[in-house]
C-alpha cells in the first residue's frame, strides 16, 4: 500500500459466457475495479462497481457429484420428464452436454431415452460408470483430447472422450495447451471459411447455373431420339407412295428394317413426295440438333466437373494462401473479372500436402486443380504413382517411387486413403480409387485445371481413414 506494507488482494475471473468479468477485490471483499461495470440499471441483483462488496452470482440448484450420495443423484436424474442425456447436464453441476452424452455412451444407454424407463440393471451400470468418471477427477487422472474430423476439431474434454471413438484424437499434457490448440484451431479454419465465403458463393451460383444448363441439354437430345423414326417414313414413302389416294391422312406400309407394318401419319394438303420430303426436312433438323447438342452437353458435363472440383478444393482449403491460388483458378476460367490492379499474377506460396507413408515414401496431396496439373505434370517422375477417387472430384495424389520402382502395398493402400480423404468420398465407408503410373496419365489439349484422362490403370477399394498417417507439412 502507500505506507510500503504488503496487502492481500483478490483477483476474480467469472466465467459466464457473455457476461463473464474480472473483477479485483480487498481481502475484505470490497470490489477496487472491475473489466465491466454492472450498475442497478442493469442488474437488480448483483452490482459491480468500486466500493460494492463482492459476492458470488446466484447458482443453478444443482447436485454437487463429488459430494452428493449415488442414490440421490440417480432419484434426481430420473425424476426429470427429460432425455437421459439432458436430465443429466441439468442435474449434475460441473456436467455438460458433451460429457453427459460420454456418460451415457459409456453405460450402453441413448441419451434420448428417457430416464424413468430405465431398468434396475441400466441404473447400475449408469451409476458405475459415473462413479467411475468422478474416482478419475478425484485422483487427478485427468487425460486432456480433442477430437478432430479431418483438420477440424469437433469437441474436447479433460477426459476421454469414448462417445468420438470414429474420430481421431490428439492427446495433450495440460488442459492449458489442449485449449489453445483448440481455439487456434476453430479460429483458423472460421477465418478461411469467411474469407473464402465470396469465392464459395461465385462457384455455387456458377455450378447451378450449369446443372440448369446440363439439364435443358439433356431434355433437348432427348428430343432427338426419334429422328431415325423421320428418316424411316420418309424412305418407305418413296418406296410405297406411289398409289397413295389423294388426301389420304396416313399410310400403312411394311418396314423393312424390322419387318413390322407401320403407319405414317401423313399431311393430306401434301403429295406423298412431298410428305416424304417434310420427313426428311424433320430428320435432318433433328440430326444436326443432336450433333450440336451432344458436344454443349460435353462440354457442359466437364463444366460442371470443374467447378466441383473447385468447390472440393474450397472444402480442403487451410491458409489465405490456399484460397489465393483458388481465386487464380477462378480468373483464368473466366469466373472472376480479373481488375487492372490485378494484371500481375499474385506470388503462389500455398503448396501440396506432403505426408510420409508408414514405409517411408512421400506422399504428395495437390490442394486445388493448379496445384494438381503442376504435381502431375511437373514434379512427378514417369516411375511414381498416380492417384485419384474414381467419379468425382478429389486431389491427385501421387506416391514417389524409389530407385528400384519397389513399393509396398501397404504405401499404395495409404495413397489410396489419401486420395479417398481429399475428395468428396471423406465421409464414406470407402471409396473406389483407381491409380496408374504417372507415365500413363496426359492432359488433354484445351483441359481445364485438373483435368486429365489415363486409358490403363488399376483399382482399389478403400477406406478413407488417414489415421496414423504423418503429415510432414501442409
Amino acid at each position: 500500500n502507500e505506507l510500503g506494507d504488503l496487502c492481500r488482494k483478490l483477483l476474480i475471473v467469472e466465467l459466464m459466457g457473455k457476461h463473464s468479468n474480472l473483477i479485483f477485490c480487498k481481502e475484505d471483499g470490497t470490489i477496487l475495479d472491475s473489466i465491466k461495470h454492472v450498475s442497478s440499471a442493469v442488474s437488480s441483483v448483483r452490482e459491480v462497481l468500486p466500493g460494492r462488496t463482492y459476492f458470488i452470482p446466484a447458482t443453478q440448484e444443482k447436485l454437487d457429484p463429488l459430494t452428493d450420495s449415488g442414490e440421490h443423484m440417480l432419484e434426481a436424474i430420473c425424476g426429470k420428464p427429460l432425455p437421459l442425456g439432458k436430465a443429466i447436464y441439468t442435474t449434475l453441476t460441473g456436467f455438460s452436454p458433451v460429457m453427459a452424452e460420454e456418460l451415457c455412451h459409456r453405460a450402453l444407454l441413448d441419451s434420448d431415452r428417457q430416464p424413468s424407463a430405465l431398468t434396475a440393471n441400466q441404473r447400475e451400470m449408469l451409476m458405475h460408470q459415473l462413479s467411475r468418471i468422478l474416482e478419475d477427477i478425484r485422483d487427478d487422472r485427468f487425460a486432456p483430447q480433442i477430437r478432430f474430423r479431418g483438420k477440424e476439431p469437433v469437441e474436447f474434454a479433460a477426459l476421454p472422450l469414448t462417445v468420438y471413438e470414429d474420430l481421431e484424437a490428439q492427446s495433450f499434457e495440460c488442459i492449458s495447451a489442449l485449449l489453445e490448440t483448440y481455439y487456434a484451431s476453430k479460429n483458423t479454419i472460421t477465418r478461411i471459411r469467411q474469407k473464402s465465403s465470396d469465392l464459395r458463393r461465385i462457384v455455387q451460383t456458377a455450378l447451378e447455373r450449369s446443372r440448369k444448363k446440363y439439364d435443358l441439354q439433356a431434355r433437348q437430345l432427348k428430343d432427338t431420339e426419334k429422328r431415325e423414326k423421320y428418316k424411316v417414313y420418309g424412305e418407305l414413302l418413296h418406296a410405297y407412295g406411289y398409289n397413295l389416294e389423294e388426301g389420304a391422312r396416313s399410310l400403312e406400309a411394311l418396314n423393312y428394317y424390322t419387318n413390322e407394318t407401320i403407319t405414317i401419319p401423313l399431311d393430306p394438303q401434301l403429295t406423298p413426295q412431298e410428305n416424304a420430303k417434310k420427313c426428311f426436312d424433320k430428320y435432318g433438323k433433328l440430326k444436326r440438333t443432336f450433333e450440336a447438342v451432344t458436344e454443349l452437353l460435353t462440354e457442359t458435363a466437364k463444366e460442371v466437373e470443374h467447378l466441383e472440383s473447385v468447390s472440393q478444393a474450397l472444402d480442403i482449403a487451410l491458409s489465405e494462401e490456399d484460397l489465393v491460388q483458388i481465386r487464380e483458378e477462378l480468373m483464368e476460367s473466366g469466373y472472376i473479372r480479373r481488375r487492372r490492379s490485378q494484371d500481375k499474377k499474385p506470388r503462389i506460396t500455398s503448396k501440396p500436402f506432403h505426408y510420409l507413408s508408414n514405409d517411408g515414401f512421400h506422399i504428395y496431396v495437390g490442394k486445388n486443380n493448379l496445384q494438381n496439373d503442376e504435381l502431375t505434370f511437373k514434379f512427378a517422375s514417369g516411375n511414381d504413382w498416380w492417384f485419384h477417387a474414381k467419379g468425382m472430384p478429389g486431389s491427385h495424389v501421387i506416391l514417389k517411387a524409389d530407385k528400384d520402382g519397389e513399393i509396398p502395398d501397404r504405401a499404395f493402400e495409404e495413397a489410396g486413403k489419401l486420395a479417398a480423404y481429399y475428395s468428396r468420398a471423406r465421409g464414406q465407408k470407402k471409396a473406389e480409387i483407381e491409380n496408374t503410373m504417372k507415365k500413363n496419365v496426359k492432359k488433354p489439349g484445351g483441359g481445364a485445371p485438373g483435368f486429365v484422362v489415363y486409358y490403363t490403370n488399376y483399382s482399389l477399394v478403400i477406406d478413407p481413414d488417414i489415421t496414423g498417417l504423418r503429415l510432414v507439412s501442409n
